[in-house]
């Protein structure tokens, strides 16, 4: 039975949801998760959504300068200027759809400041602000009689065709092909590919793998950032955040005897952008000999900070540590990948039919750094701005959908058990917050070995064998990619 669709959407956070939102009523569109619905990197964002909306003392081009500085003025300033000029439009379309953010009693919104921003412009939902937009996004996709949701559905390979795509696609131990007419990659980012990471557990490159195989131009995979203060429990892989929130009302920064250090590094102080306090915690790390830090917001009041930041509050308590009272220790780990699958401002790659939104997307605005958050922005933006362009195409998309199938082998052998923890204790090595050179090139023959065994091996295909692929096809790319420009430097 032929599985056949106008639109495939990989990835249900907020550009997979967002882009079957605007894409046509008519269109029949299959959205696939990977696991299950809501776990995402968009589900786990703290902080907000950045965006001159109703606000008086504030300005688009002061938010477009705000993102050239974050980005080492390396940004795209088309996508950039689009970016902010069309911020507006997205948040009042998202509060249109049930989304709710604070108010202050005068009914005006609360909008917060973070490092890098000149202004407070990022509208939140206390400090849960991307799981309340998923909550919301996903509640009204699933009113959609045109929308397909297939939740613990696997996405094994992808071809492309003459008449669009074919995908294999492995869900409740039973394999199934669909096609479509168009792709829409949204599956978010690549944290899984290190040690330690705020990043979701589905979080392992598996969209931007599909596309390079593909042919599709990825770019800047090399570009990761790491937040400066997640939860330092040095036990757990997955790394809870301690929003930038945080240090934007007011929080200090501390070494591991208890002074703040900032100012030796930035004048901006804790209010510096995220790359900037990474590499100072780093340095500071190595001039001290420890690698103990914290974070401290104890000297502001109990209950603003209770009632500002009520989830990071009682996630700390569950961990033995009082916000308002506790330095919290804190370290940097992987947090976010600016580059990505290739795109232009319509979010379309090289490959006809074949778009890419969110964390898995490079669409330059974000450099060689993200402003905080600008990702949720992105997400919006450019996933609208994709499903535009595919409503235009689709009146000329074929009537028919070539079959060619897929190889699959049941009796096949599992994929050897270690292949990922031994991938991403190479990248924590070589590639953390201030690069080891030497490492990176030891290393890399190591990476290039095991993705040859994984692509040529006889493996069963399920999720072990995607994921440590994936996760083998992201270490290549970012090594290659940083032993690139070491040698250009």
């Amino acid at each position: 039975m032929p599985y056949n669709y106008d639109v495939i959407i990989a990835g249900a956070g907020a550009a997979g949801l967002y882009a079957a939102i605007n894409l046509p009523s008519t269109a029949k569109i299959l959205l696939l998760t990977k696991r299950e619905l809501g776990l995402c990197n968009t589900a786990l964002a703290q902080g907000g959504i950045a965006g001159v909306y109703n606000s008086p003392d504030d300005r688009t081009s002061l938010h477009e300068n705000d993102t050239y500085i974050a980005g080492g003025f390396q940004n795209n300033p088309e996508t950039v200027h689009i970016l902010v000029e069309e911020a507006a439009q997205d948040i009042e379309k998202i509060i249109s759809l049930g989304v709710e953010f604070d108010k202050k009693p005068d009914g005006d919104y609360h909008r917060t400041l973070e490092g890098g921003h000149s202004r407070r412009r990022i509208f939140h939902h206390k400090d849960a602000t991307g799981a309340e937009i998923a909550r919301k996004l996903l509640a009204y996709v699933q009113t959609l009689p045109n929308v397909e949701i297939c939740e613990n559905t696997l996405l094994c390979d992808v071809k492309k065709t003459d008449t669009g795509f074919e995908a294999l696609t492995l869900g409740k131990d039973a394999f199934r092909i669909v096609h479509s007419h168009f792709f829409i990659m949204a599956t978010g980012g690549i944290g899984r590919v290190y040690e330690y990471t705020t990043n979701s557990a589905i979080a392992t490159g598996d969209g931007i793998m599909f596309a390079y195989n593909m042919g599709a131009m990825i770019r800047g995979l090399s570009l990761i950032q790491f937040h400066p203060t997640a939860f330092n429990n040095r036990h757990t892989r997955e790394c809870f955040l301690i929003s930038e929130a945080v240090r934007g009302e007011g929080a200090y920064l501390l070494n591991c005897d208890g002074e703040r250090f900032m100012q030796r590094y930035d004048d901006r102080l804790e209010l510096a952008p995220r790359d900037v306090v990474s590499n100072a915690i780093v340095l500071e790390s190595r001039r001290t000999g420890s690698s103990d830090f914290y974070l401290d917001i104890s000297h502001k009041d109990a209950d603003f900070i209770k009632n500002r930041f009520p989830m990071i509050y009682g996630n700390l308590l569950e961990q033995g540590y009082d916000l308002t009272k506790d330095r919290v220790p804190i370290y940097p780990c992987q947090h976010y990948l600016m580059g990505g699958i290739q795109v232009d401002a319509n979010a379309r790659t090289n490959v006809e039919g074949l778009y890419a939104a969110g964390e898995c997307s490079h669409t330059g605005v974000h450099g060689n750094n993200r402003l905080a958050s600008n990702s949720l922005l992105e997400a919006l933006v450019f996933s609208r701005r994709a499903a535009a362009d595919i409503a235009k195409k689709l009146p000329d998309a074929p009537q028919k959908f070539v079959h060619t199938g897929f190889s699959i082998d049941p009796d096949a052998p599992p994929v050897p058990h270690g292949i990922r923890t031994q991938l991403r204790h190479i990248l924590q090595e070589s590639y953390f917050v201030i690069p080891n050179k030497e490492r990176t090139h030891e290393n890399f023959s190591k990476v290039c070995a095991i993705l040859r065994d994984l692509e040529d091996g006889n493996y069963l295909i399920n999720a072990d064998y995607v994921e440590a692929k994936a996760t083998a096809t992201m270490a290549f790319l970012i090594l290659n990619e940083a032993m690139i420009e070491q040698k250009g430097a």
